[in-house]
């Protein structure tokens, strides 16, 4: 009986230990601190998927923090922030990045083909910015906008003008864009809106940019992961995987929906992250 329950205790003992020594481990990990731009739905989705892996598998306490993107650059470059998921290069941040590219590292690129421009449903005729003036009578004379002063915005009122479009550029918000393409979607009506991808649209309609010959709109642009440079001593592990983090629009497309949809975003990455074990895995390796 004496030897039952000195081996009884010697167990309890060791598991005590190593739960300790578990716990311990977790608490010597830091925490890290991850930038995205606020009100971007694509620097949601990424940096939440992002978050919770370095989280839930290589155990790094996590903290995200919705900021301008001014304010995201700067706080990578001092360390106030570790990355950022959200540098869209090589134009929307090209500002930022030419002043503090000494300052930042590179992790690489998180998704390839980003670009802005004019968006149609798939079912309307015109092919091409030019093709507007020859439909202009069925977009009723718009383009419909979002916020004034947007980079795409101000992309378009260029169009306007080398295009000679004969449609006006009606300013709104980009939720009130979406609902007009809804709206247009529902009824089979053609529309024509300023939009962007990565953008949830893409993932809820059959939607195409119209082509762009005179290259009003410049190159395909794409988001890339920043760090600080002390990452690569602070967290060894999440900077590697943060360097193998790349998807498509598909992906980031799909997260985004499900936020748009009434999803709390750390629940929108959870069930995404369950449902592609396969490649988190591989980010991981």
């Amino acid at each position: 009986m004496r030897k039952l329950k000195s081996r009884c205790l010697q167990t309890l003992g060791a598991a005590a230990l190593a739960l300790g020594m578990g716990m311990a481990g977790a608490a010597d990990k830091p925490t890290l601190k991850i930038g995205y731009v606020n009100g971007w739905d694509d620097s949601v989705a990424a940096t939440f998927v992002a978050g919770e892996i370095i989280k839930e598998k290589l155990g790094y306490p996590v903290e995200l923090k919705p900021v301008e993107p001014a304010i995201m650059w700067q706080g990578v470059a001092r360390g106030d922030l570790d990355a950022t998921l959200s540098a869209w290069m090589p134009a929307t941040h090209g500002e930022y990045y030419a002043k503090l590219k000494d300052k930042v590292t590179v992790l690489g690129t998180n998704y390839a083909g980003a670009r802005i421009g004019l968006v149609v449903p798939d079912y309307v005729e015109a092919k091409s910015i030019e093709d507007l003036n020859r439909y202009a009578d069925q977009f009723e004379g718009k383009i419909t906008g979002i916020d004034a002063g947007a980079g795409v915005m101000r992309r378009t009122e260029d169009a306007v003008r080398e295009y000679n479009l004969q449609l006006k550029l009606m300013p709104s918000s980009g939720p009130a864009m979406a609902t007009a393409l809804a709206r247009a979607e529902k009824a089979q009506k053609p529309i024509v809106v300023t939009s962007w991808i990565p953008h949830w649209m893409f993932a809820k309609w059959k939607l195409r940019f119209l082509e762009d010959p005179k290259g009003v709109y410049g190159e395909s642009e794409r988001i890339d992961t920043v760090a600080n440079p002390g990452l690569s001593s602070k967290a060894p592990e999440a900077e590697a995987f943060l360097k193998r983090f790349s998807w498509g629009a598909e992906d980031v497309g799909s997260v985004m929906l499900a936020i748009r949809e009434g999803a709390k975003p750390e629940q929108a990455a959870k069930d995404w992250i369950a449902a592609h074990p396969e490649q988190v895995a591989g980010w991981l390796q």
